[in-house]
């Protein structure tokens, strides 16, 4: 076996660990998978030579190739989206696959993927590394052009925000997440206004993100009433509603005569649902449902 053949064999060994380092730092599953690839030809270049930690150098590079990539969305971003819900992961009602599984370690729900959204490239950077992967800062500042102790301030910063947005964590039993998301479709189907309001926490959050060509149609909606409000306003009673899992959390794929049409993801708490996160842009919705609907 030649050293090319080896450095693939060793990179492949670690794919599932990149693939989850640039999903945490870009929120999006096809720009993940090619950062992953960018990194491999990156790697392939450069060769192993002495590298002694392997798995190391190449999460070093993918990092590098994932902050370049925020830092470009970032200045070429014209127009600001209102809501915006990252990518979830959607997989089949049921066991996750092992690569879904390394991919939402440590709970990677869409509430914490929007926080990290509104962080500097930097500070995500930063946070995801340390935090979620434990990679020590003396690595981490040299990837942000900063001291460690500065490197360690913006994780710090980044913590707060995290803490600052009470990101809630879901219950445990997934059939009791599933029971409630029933119940609130159900609900919503019959009018019932009474029955939503209680099925939903006070301070629930609605995102609903339709995407750049239809602004109108995204909106923030905060408050159970005002969530019942809307859940009974857009019930379609000729939509068909698959069970998914949304990042390993109850959610469904709303379907019109077999066309996805919307993702929605639930943040079940204490029995009640804290978050929705629903997803209505056409193409989109395609793309991140395909793998969920076979």
């Amino acid at each position: 076996m030649d050293e090319n053949e080896w450095l693939a064999d060793r990179f492949e060994e670690h794919r599932a660990h990149l693939r989850a380092v640039a999903y945490r730092m870009l929120g999006s599953l096809a720009e993940a998978d090619d950062a992953v690839q960018d990194a491999w030809l990156r790697v392939s270049r450069a060769g192993a030579g002495e590298v002694e930690n392997l798995g190391g150098w190449m999460t070093t590079i993918v990092s590098r190739v994932c902050l370049n990539v925020l830092r470009a969305r970032n200045t070429r971003r014209e127009e600001s989206l209102d809501v915006h819900i990252p990518d979830p992961v959607v997989s089949p009602a049921g066991a996750l696959q092992p690569d879904e599984e390394t991919v939402l370690a440590d709970s990677v729900g869409l509430a914490l993927l929007v926080v990290l959204d509104t962080m500097a490239p930097a500070e995500r950077l930063a946070f995801v590394l340390h935090d979620m992967f434990g990679l020590p800062f003396e690595e981490i500042a040299p990837m942000v052009g900063r001291s460690p102790a500065a490197a360690r301030q913006l994780a710090s910063r980044a913590r707060r925000r995290v803490k600052g947005a009470a990101v809630p964590a879901p219950d445990a039993d997934l059939a009791r997440q599933r029971d409630v998301v029933d119940a609130f479709f159900s609900a919503a189907r019959g009018g019932d206004f009474d029955a939503l309001v209680a099925l939903l926490d006070p301070d629930v959050v609605l995102r609903a993100d339709a995407g750049a060509g239809r602004p109108a149609a995204s909106r923030l909606v905060h408050g159970a009433a005002a969530v019942a409000e809307q859940a009974i306003m857009f019930a379609l009673p000729n939509a068909e509603l698959r069970s998914v899992l949304v990042n390993g959390a109850a959610g469904v794929v709303v379907t019109v005569a077999g066309r996805p049409i919307s993702v929605m993801g639930f943040t079940v708490t204490e029995g009640k649902i804290v978050e929705i996160d629903a997803i209505a842009e056409p193409e989109r919705v395609r793309r991140i449902a395909a793998a969920a609907l076979g």
